[in-house]
């Protein structure tokens, strides 16, 4: 019955919208996408790129999670990585899960980012 994920949600502290936007689309190539008036009001932002599409929610008393997380597919990852280092975001590789290259960065209110990419495995020889 699910046919898919249609956003994820993660959490910011009041006041960081501007930081926001300027990671999220300056850094990551994200689009902002309009909120309805009735959600732009309680703050926060959308952005979206390709079929990823993250809500960042403003909610009293933020605070990280150490370990939650979405993942993000993405195209050539290790240009990726280089393009936030350019900027200043810190990038942390991880070659733990099989068959994936994929780091871990954070946005600027400290929330846990995961990006991957698939490794073209080899079939086997005959």
């Amino acid at each position: 019955m699910i046919a898919g994920i249609d956003h994820v949600q993660l959490a910011a502290p009041p006041g960081s919208e501007a930081a926001l936007r300027e990671f999220y689309t300056g850094v990551l190539g994200m689009t902002e996408l309009a909120k309805p008036p009735v959600l732009a009001a309680r703050g926060g932002c959308w952005f979206q790129a390709g079929t990823a599409v993250l809500h960042l929610g403003i909610e009293e008393g933020y605070r990280p999670s150490a370990k939650a997380h979405p993942g993000i597919r993405v195209d050539r990852i290790y240009d990726f990585a280089k393009r936030l280092e350019a900027h200043g975001t810190q990038v942390v590789w991880d070659y733990d899960l099989p068959a994936h290259n994929r780091f871990y960065a954070k946005d600027p209110v400290g929330n846990r980012l995961e990006f991957l990419e698939p490794v073209a495995v080899k079939p086997p020889e005959n």
